[in-house]
């Protein structure tokens, strides 16, 4: 049992102390293969929530500045997350990455590139692009009222919902940049259903 067991072991007590925490969906994560987690952001509570609960561990890719923090950023390296800069073509985050799907393992990336209190921002591309090149589906998830519980702490009432995996049509390599913003919006829509419920 490496940290990441043992942080999902005493997390889950933890959430359902501190919030009210429904989850759906968990029968439609694949069993095994790789798998691109794409979820919506809207607290700090997403990554934790996220991992704590979706069925299969996770590796988070995370902006390179939280693994700079004194604590935060050993403690997140030995749950599965790894660096990547989101200024530049991070090739190393993206290899990485990359392996993680082809031996079967599951990405977790946040679309929105950071959180969103809004709802409103842009949904990128990268994690269609790596599932696409990797061959592996996404499963999109949306994680509900996480706002809201960040600021009342206690007795929120928070939800994780996983929606069927979405199986890309195509190829990374041959894809045409509208192909490519077909897809994001394929993922964009999945997630916004799942929030409406």
């Amino acid at each position: 049992m490496d940290l990441y067991d043992v942080a999902k072991a005493a997390l889950r007590p933890t959430t359902r102390l501190l919030f009210d925490v429904k989850v759906s969906g968990e029968q439609n994560v694949p069993a095994e293969g790789g798998l691109v987690v794409a979820s919506n952001h809207r607290s700090y509570l997403d990554p934790p929530l996220l991992g704590t609960w979706f069925p299969r561990p996770i590796h988070f890719m995370a902006k390179q500045e939280l693994f700079k923090m004194p604590i935060l950023g050993p403690l997140i390296s030995a749950v599965h997350a790894f660096p990547v800069d989101r200024d530049a073509a991070d090739i190393g985050s993206v290899r990485r990455a990359l392996r993680i799907l082809k031996e079967g393992g599951a990405i977790g990336i946040f679309p929105e590139g950071t959180r969103n209190v809004s709802g409103e921002a842009e949904y990128k591309g990268g994690a269609v692009l790596l599932a696409a090149t990797a061959h592996c589906p996404v499963v999109p998830v949306a994680l509900v009222r996480t706002a809201l519980a960040t600021r009342r702490l206690r007795g929120a009432h928070v939800e994780v919902r996983i929606g069927e995996p979405i199986v890309l049509q195509g190829s990374a390599r041959k894809a045409t940049k509208a192909e490519l913003e077909t897809w994001t919006t394929d993922v964009e829509s999945a997630i916004e259903r799942l929030m409406s419920g």
